[in-house]
């Protein structure tokens, strides 16, 4: 890799306003045309005086594109991105222990019903992703992060108030469009407010979040229907999402920062044709995965033929596009190593870290009959070590780089590999306990995974692509939940069949399809160490 692309583009701190810009810019292109005493007035001066001196005295100072001062609201916009990411996250797991009080407390909700509840909700969410983040980059990512918590809130609500399953499936998908229109933000968001360590400790607390929001999903949906009753309980795991997001809408327009006048001012094509041709290639890719255990015989798998010849379609567009105008993806990304590998961990990491929860979780209550809430709570030393590890990972990814990873799926295979032997050896109502250490192991393998692995992925991309870069990481992690979901359910399904229900069998054979997963994931880590060291290169952040 050539050394410019070696280096991370930083991301600007604050709105610009334009002439101060070009006025700033004119006096860093010039230093040598300053006389001595010029340069020795300045350095007399503070740098904090130097931002203040860019502006009139008699008016309000403005902040600098190329000011290198940080946002000083930017920890408090972390915490209102978290909020706004984390209840789209954590509506990815916690439907999991609900579809039970779902199915007999929903009229209409038929098996079928039940199926696209999970599913439309991830084919809406991937769909979007790409879409959302070039809108943000385009249009100004603080307009779409409210659009997308103010569509997320309502559709929530629509769903808590759903009066039968058709009306719940509709919200379910419009809620994962606005999931798909918010997420990239977020990535965004900490791309552009964020640099150097700092950056790697706000991902890590993203990451944090990722791991949390997904793990202790089951265990807010099993409180929430204990204390509310089986019949109703699951209209709650959609209610809980109205004040977090109308909090979050008030807090965004306090705390995150507006586009500029010149970048409201800037006009930008949209693509219309590549967004097109993305979605239904995201859609074609997803739908028989999702669709996997309902949709029967192997018609179903022409969709992914469908689905590779939209994207080189796609990618033939996008060059053609992309020579006179802004096409919806810069290709130009994914010759940027650190972002493509990133981009391709990741989906293999999430093809074999989403499906424990979705089998487990299932097992424990159809097997061994936990209730919601015991089955929840079976996930949350997962959850502990995530968090954990995912704010360590954020603010040592600088040092270790990519070895980070590679020991953090390390963890991961052993973590999982345990879960295996212990209910292959240990199936029995005490399963949970058992299950403690090897899930801690896990979670604490997942939080120096995530994290640090978005942090890299994003290092070298500039900060005016963060949105639609973010989204292709999404992208990226959503198909590869389904690939995994499918794989490992296909596995589970299977094997259940065959053994006359036998959750003891089926369950260490269908996450030994997640321990491959992440072995691959593995791989790629060390092979891009290797590579590295090899060429006398490393990871930036």
């Amino acid at each position: 890799m050539a050394a410019e692309h070696r280096k991370p583009v930083e991301p600007d701190a604050a709105p610009a306003v334009a002439h101060h810009a070009a006025h700033h810019a004119a006096a860093v292109a010039a230093p040598q045309d300053r006389a001595p005493q010029d340069r020795a007035s300045q350095d007399d001066t503070s740098q904090d005086d130097t931002s203040q001196d860019a502006a009139p005295r008699d008016a309000a100072p403005e902040r600098d594109d190329s000011d290198d001062q940080p946002d000083p609201n930017r920890w408090k916009a972390l915490v209102i991105c978290l909020l706004g990411g984390g209840i789209v996250l954590l509506d990815v797991s916690i439907v999991n222990v609900a579809l039970q009080s779902i199915s007999t407390g929903l009229p209409g909700a038929t098996p079928e019903a039940v199926q696209w509840i999970l599913s439309g909700y991830a084919l809406s969410f991937g769909l979007l992703l790409v879409p959302g983040g070039r809108l943000g980059d385009a249009t100004g990512r603080r307009r779409m992060f409210v659009v997308g918590v103010g569509l997320f809130t309502l559709a929530s609500a629509l769903c808590g108030f759903a009066p039968n399953g058709i009306v719940l499936v509709i919200a379910r998908l419009v809620q994962g469009l606005a999931g798909g229109l918010l997420t990239p933000q977020v990535t965004a968001l900490i791309q552009q407010l964020f640099r150097g360590k700092e950056r790697g400790t706000a991902f890590g607390l993203f990451g944090a979040t990722v791991g949390i929001a997904t793990a202790i999903g089951p265990l807010v949906g099993g409180l929430l229907i204990t204390a509310f009753g089986s019949e109703n309980g699951w209209r709650f795991v959609f209610f809980v999402n109205l004040p977090v997001g109308l909090v979050t809408i008030l807090l965004a327009f306090r705390y995150l920062p507006a586009a500029s006048a010149h970048e409201r001012g800037k006009k930008h094509d949209f693509d219309p044709v590549g967004i097109a041709l993305l979605g239904a290639a995201v859609v074609a890719l997803l739908l028989p995965f999702v669709q996997s255990q309902v949709w029967e015989g192997n018609q179903k798998w022409w969709l992914v033929v469908a689905a590779v010849v939209l994207a080189v379609l796609f990618v033939l567009w996008e060059r053609r596009y992309g020579r006179t105008k802004e096409p919806v993806v810069d290709l130009g990304l994914f010759r940027r190593r650190s972002f493509s590998l990133g981009v391709g961990l990741a989906t293999l990491y999430f093809a074999g870290f989403t499906p424990l929860f979705f089998v487990l979780t299932l097992a424990l209550q159809s097997g061994l009959h936990y209730s919601a809430l015991t089955a929840g709570l079976a996930s949350l030393p997962f959850a502990v070590g995530s968090g954990i590890a995912s704010t360590i990972g954020g603010r040592i990814v600088h040092r270790f780089g990519r070895q980070l990873i590679v020991i953090g799926t390390i963890l991961v295979l052993l973590g999982l590999g345990a879960v295996v032997w212990v209910v292959a050896n240990h199936y029995r109502s005490d399963l949970g306990w058992w299950l403690v250490v090897p899930l801690l192991v896990a979670g604490i393998g997942s939080g120096l995974t995530i994290s640090p692995n978005q942090t890299l992925t994003l290092s070298e991309v500039p900060v005016a692509q963060g949105g639609s870069a973010g989204g292709l990481i999404q992208v990226g992690a959503r198909v590869g939940s389904a690939i995994g979901i499918a794989a490992v359910g296909s596995v589970f399904y299977s094997v259940l069949a065959d053994s006359k229900g036998d959750f003891g069998q089926g369950l260490p054979l269908g996450l030994g399809v997640s321990l491959g997963f992440v072995g691959a994931a593995l791989l790629a880590g060390i092979i891009d160490v290797v590579v590295r060291k090899a060429r006398g290169t490393q990871a930036t952040v």
